[in-house]
């Protein structure tokens, strides 16, 4: 896909992340650039020629110099640097902090060793998914955990407060939201060997989901093995003064191997992944059940519950959910959010909720929700697309095989 098809490709992306917040939107139509919060990076961004597009009412880079396409396949063979500052980064700690963010999530946080870390999902009182984080133990009274930014205002206002209901009936727990901090994520191949240049630590042993604080080119940073791309790779959060130093010295070490990414790449490798994005693949009225997070679970709090939602959660995973998220291989144009899908027969059984052309497969992958006994891999299917039905199948996710680092 050259010319046209990637700009075409670069603008449906740029839509369907602005989809994803609704608050986007309304900035991107009625507010002035100069509404819109700026990262530590952001003059960064504009002097390596970022195209500058609201997301979440922050100023962020959609892309670089490099097309789209170009840059999904160079995180996969090399690495990529993200700026990922406008997501949230916030520390809860205290004697009952574990306890406290049982209550608001489904990750059995009391079973983490300290220094390690899951995904996990907020949940509300109906069992659908307020937000999806990262979460780590950094020792029994401290957890660190990482939100969405286009969830940030509804998420601290619903930790908030929990938390003082929490604290009135005596438990012991505080938080502190780190604004002063900036957010950057290495992916690929080349993450490893590049920031070991910058630390005296040994990263080899450091594995996938796990969490350690040192010092990365002369910064105190928070470093967890994660991201959002299914590549082997790391988060670091540094202090936003040092922030533009540690990018310049990663680009640097890796020898112009490792570029800066955008968000459209970033939309692009998740979906390779088989990851979902908030506001388009998990919504309020979505259980982690039904988005094919039940692994999220731990079998303590299966067995106990003791978290929003929980009695319909545990009901679904006894007795299956009436709905499930499933990964479609398609024919025609890419699918995008909201396209119908139909059985063979034309009959409605779902809906798409992220697509798009694979740059790495070369093919249309996208992944929605049909109906249970419609989600088996193989089913063939139709997909709706400006008003024509194309053929599609359900196929496994990830789309891509991922290579996070684990102990062998």
């Amino acid at each position: 896909m050259r010319g046209g098809g990637l700009w075409q490709l670069g603008q449906s992306i740029t839509r369907r992340l602005a989809q994803s917040d609704k608050k986007a939107v309304a900035r991107r139509c009625f507010a002035s650039e100069a509404d819109l919060k700026k990262t530590a990076l952001y003059d960064f961004h504009v002097a390596h020629g970022g195209k500058m597009v609201p997301f979440a009412g922050w100023s962020m880079p959609i892309q670089y110099k490099d097309s789209i396409m170009d840059s999904t396949l160079n995180c996969r063979e090399n690495g990529s640097l993200f700026d990922v500052a406008h997501m949230c980064g916030l520390s809860l700690k205290g004697k009952d902090c574990v306890p406290f963010l049982e209550k608001l999530v489904i990750a059995d946080v009391a079973g983490l060793a300290p220094g390690t870390g899951t995904l996990t999902v907020f949940t509300n009182e109906k069992g659908g998914a307020i937000d999806d984080s990262v979460i780590t133990k950094v020792t029994n009274e401290h957890i660190y955990l990482v939100v969405n930014a286009g969830c940030r205002d509804k998420d601290l206002a619903h930790i908030e407060e929990h938390m003082k209901a929490f604290t009135w009936k005596g438990g012991d727990v505080s938080w502190h939201i780190h604004d002063e901090r900036s957010l950057l994520a290495l992916q690929g191949p080349l993450s490893a060997p590049v920031l070991q240049h910058l630390t005296k630590e040994d990263l080899s042993k450091l594995y996938f989901g796990e969490f350690q604080v040192l010092d990365i080119n002369g910064a105190l940073c928070y470093l967890t093995r994660t991201g959002y791309t299914g590549e082997d790779g790391f988060e670091i959060s540094v202090p936003s003064e040092n922030a533009v130093d540690l990018a310049k010295a990663i680009l640097e070490k890796s020898e112009g191997k490792v570029r800066l990414t955008g968000l459209g790449a970033r939309d692009s490798l998740r979906l390779e992944a088989g990851l979902c994005l908030y506001g388009n693949d998990m919504e309020q009225h979505t259980t982690p059940v039904e988005a094919g997070l039940t692994w999220a679970i731990g079998k303590r709090r299966r067995a106990e519950g003791g978290f929003l939602g929980a009695e319909v959660i545990l009901k679904q995973i006894e007795q299956g959910p009436s709905i499930r998220r499933v990964g479609i291989f398609s024919a025609g144009p890419p699918a995008r959010s909201h396209c119908e899908i139909q059985d063979e027969k034309g009959q409605n059984i779902g809906e798409v909720t992220s697509g798009g052309f694979s740059p790495c497969l070369k093919k249309n992958i996208a992944m929605g929700y049909v109906k249970s006994g419609h989600h088996k891999n193989g089913t063939k299917l139709k997909i709706v697309v400006r008003g024509k039905a194309y053929d599609g199948s359900i196929t496994k996710m990830p789309f891509v095989p991922s290579k996070y680092y684990k102990p062998s």
